[in-house]
């Protein structure tokens, strides 16, 4: 008999012999989860560039923390320096406080600006004031002006009798002649700052010069040969916007081109004037909050200032004082001469009884209504 084939069976699962990786992966999650919510886990790449770029932001944050914390403590150091040999006080938090200004119920606050230059060639002595500038500033309107007042101007000093202006801080201090500036023009003040004009060179070398448009009458420009080559002269500066380092800056708030081969100061000593008051309101403008990040820049500003000023302004008031003064736009400060005041001239020549040349109002010796008149009209 023909035997039947049996049907060949599928050979049994071998015991002892492991699954393939895929199948228990499979195994262990099908018995108590769908399919569908399998996690696969992450390649071992990203989570290396994850916490690489964690490490960084964060690394970051502490390098930027620490530059600020760092400019923070410098800026305050070169503050509080400063503050010590200006205000005579080194406490940071007393400038951080904020006082009162004086004048500011009347809504205009008077500075007066004496300048002398140490050194100045031709003119011996500190004490002769040889700039005197009344900075005027309304504390409603973001405007003010500032005003020279001519050195050679002959007033009525108390006590000393007539003399030309620049000597009545040499007689008195500050204190005569914010008194006679306060008789004659009506403006009382309320604040001054005796500046050494020595410190116009290195404001400006710190801010990284200035720029003033020289406005000549001359086509040639500006030549003072009276300016020593040691400091960088003869003076000789183009008409049109000129980039002036610290030391040219300070040549021309000296220069007043009364030497032989002299050109483009017709006025002389106005011209000078003019010329300060330029380099005030360029200084202005270079200062702003961007200083804060250079302590470098502001340590070398704020020393030059604290060196070569002496104010009655305290610690507290100066803030609110500085932000009065920064907030006031470049076309808002006008310049103002007693020789252009409102496009007439209030000042005639005059020679004194000792045949000093000099100037007087033009109304008369010591008879300055008419100016104050038309000076009260830029007090609006």
């Amino acid at each position: 008999m023909n035997r039947k084939k049996s049907k060949t069976s599928k050979p049994p699962v071998q015991t002892g012999r492991s699954l393939p990786n895929d199948i228990h992966r499979y195994s262990a999650y099908s018995a108590t989860s769908p399919k569908k919510d399998i996690v696969e886990a992450k390649p071992a790449k990203s989570r290396s560039f994850l916490w690489f770029f964690r490490r960084l932001l964060a690394l970051t944050m502490i390098v930027v923390l620490t530059a600020v914390i760092i400019l923070g403590l410098w800026d305050a150091r070169n503050i509080s320096s400063a503050s010590s040999k200006l205000f005579g006080d080194g406490n940071i938090f007393s400038l951080m406080n904020s006082n009162g200004l004086r004048g500011s119920e009347d809504g205009r606050i008077n500075v007066l600006l004496v300048g002398y230059s140490v050194g100045d060639p031709g003119h011996p002595g500190a004490t002769l004031t040889d700039s005197i500038i009344l900075l005027s500033m309304s504390t409603a309107n973001k405007s003010g002006y500032m005003l020279s007042i001519p050195r050679d101007l002959y007033v009525n000093i108390p006590g000393f009798g007539y003399g030309k202006i620049n000597e009545a801080y040499q007689d008195g201090g500050i204190s005569l002649l914010e008194r006679i500036v306060t008789s004659d023009f009506q403006e009382p003040i309320d604040y001054y700052a005796i500046i050494n004009y020595a410190s116009v060179k290195d404001t400006v070398d710190a801010l990284g010069g200035i720029t003033v448009n020289i406005q000549s009458q001359d086509p040639r420009g500006l030549y003072d040969p009276n300016i020593s080559p040691v400091d960088g002269g003869p003076l000789k500066l183009a008409n049109g916007p000129q980039t002036l380092d610290g030391q040219t800056a300070l040549n021309l708030t000296r220069a007043r081109g009364d030497a032989y081969g002299s050109y483009g100061f017709a006025q002389a000593d106005f011209d000078r004037t003019q010329h300060q008051r330029q380099i005030l309101a360029a200084i202005k403008q270079k200062l702003n909050w961007k200083l804060i990040l250079n302590p470098r820049k502001n340590s070398r500003i704020l020393n030059a200032v604290a060196s070569n000023v002496k104010t009655n302004v305290t610690a507290s008031e100066a803030r609110p004082l500085f932000s009065l003064f920064n907030s006031i736009p470049a076309a808002n400060l006008q310049s103002l001469s007693l020789r252009e005041l409102g496009g007439k001239n209030y000042l005639t020549d005059y020679t004194t009884v000792y045949g000093q040349s000099a100037l007087i109002p033009s109304a008369g010796l010591s008879d300055y209504q008419s100016i104050d008149q038309a000076l009260s009209g830029y007090n609006n």
